[in-house]
Formats: C-alpha cells, sequence, structure tokens
C-alpha cells in the first residue's frame, strides 16, 4: 500500500463510568466530526492524498478489542464508510477500570500493524477519567513518543474537572501532543472536530517541511 500522510488511531474509554447512552454519544460525536466537509478534506488532501484510521475501543487490563481495522481514507466515500462503521460500532469490552496504560499498549501493537508508511502516527486517547488499573501511562507514553508518536487527549469532565491535568502529566507526550477537553458528552462532536482539524493540520505543516522520509514502526 502507498504511503499516507497520517496514521490515527481512536482510542475510545469503555471503562463503567462511561453509560450507554454516553457511549453512544461518544461514537455519534466521532461519526459527527469525521463526516464534516473540513475533516474530510485534510483526511484526503494531503501532500499522498490519503490517511490511515482505526478505531480501538478499551477499558480494564486486557480488555482492548480493534472495532475498526486499519482503513485508507482517499476520497469521501472511504471516509463516509469509515465514519458510519465508527457510529455503528458496538460496545463489546466489559465496562470495567480505566486501564490508560494498557490501552496505550494496545495502540503500540496496532501502530506496528499499520499496512502503509505515514509521515505522522497519532493516537487520540479519548476518556473522562483517569488511570486507575495496570501499567503506568507514563511508560507506555514515553516509549511511543521515543519513536515519534503523538499522543493526544479528549477529555470529558463530567466526573473528573481536572483531567485535562491528569492526562497532560501522565498520558499526552510527542511532536505537537495537546489536550482538548469537552464538559460533557453532548459537546463531545464539538471537541472531537476541533481535534482531528488539528491533528490534521500539524501532519500537513510537518509534511511541508519534511525532507520526504516516512516512518510506520514502534
Amino acid at each position: 500500500m502507498e504511503a499516507v500522510d497520517l496514521a490515527l488511531i481512536l482510542a475510545l474509554d469503555g471503562s463503567a463510568s462511561v453509560t450507554f447512552d454516553e457511549f453512544n454519544l461518544m461514537a455519534n460525536g466521532c461519526a459527527a466530526a469525521l463526516r464534516d466537509p473540513e475533516t474530510i478534506a485534510g483526511l484526503t488532501g494531503g501532500p499522498q492524498g490519503a490517511s490511515l484510521m482505526a478505531l480501538l475501543l478499551w477499558s480494564g487490563h486486557d480488555a482492548q478489542e480493534v472495532m475498526v481495522e486499519w482503513t485508507r481514507l482517499d476520497s469521501p466515500a472511504t471516509v463516509a464508510a469509515f465514519a458510519q462503521a465508527v457510529e455503528d460500532v458496538p460496545r463489546v469490552v466489559p465496562a470495567g477500570a480505566t486501564a490508560i496504560g494498557e490501552a496505550l499498549a494496545a495502540c503500540a501493537r496496532l501502530l506496528e500493524q499499520a499496512p502503509a508508511a505515514s509521515h505522522r502516527q497519532v493516537i487520540d486517547m479519548v476518556g473522562d477519567g483517569r488511570s486507575n488499573e495496570g501499567a503506568s501511562p507514563e511508560t507506555m507514553r514515553d516509549l511511543l513518543t521515543g519513536a515519534g508518536v503523538t499522543i493526544n487527549g479528549l477529555c470529558v469532565l463530567h466526573e473528573e474537572p481536572d483531567l485535562v491535568s491528569s492526562y497532560t502529566a501522565e498520558v499526552i507526550g510527542g511532536p505537537g501532543a495537546f489536550a482538548v477537553q469537552c464538559q460533557d458528552f453532548a459537546g463531545f462532536a464539538d471537541a472531537m472536530r476541533q481535534k482531528l482539524t488539528r491533528e490534521i493540520a500539524a501532519a500537513h505543516r510537518g509534511r511541508a517541511t519534511a525532507t520526504g522520509q516516512t516512518s510506520r514502526t514502534v
């Protein structure tokens, strides 16, 4: 498969603090953000004309599932199909604890399986609580960022108002890393749209100044 501008994992929290209604808002919000014309243009309009995306659900230790495999997004039709798959995703992980370190480890394995080289690799960690089980998020963050991966956060603050501070200290990292917040799941679509816009813009900026080399391994 030909190289792409961006390889992006959406890693969605399915832990016990996320109700089924909130999970549906999260999945629908991701799909709505992907359907935004600016998002579509960004994902398909870089120098390579394509991006890769995959969807991972996670909760506690040993509870991570790849729900949508790596998909090449190179046209409005392929983005629309991916958005529909995200909207229809079932909540299959147990509603257990919040094991962010384990989720990052699963993302690392998924990046290793990417079917094409990418100029920029990004993990979108989406959650509503700090890690409370499993491996330390900092350990996996440092391994990933040391390999050039960027980890960004989308923090839903309905239960933990200081979650952005926790994500900043323990989760996000790498080139251009940032965390976006929303007060509740009702505002999730707008926050995700802002997040994708920033990630796509960063990939395009970096590509414009790069030497043409790409990377796909973690």
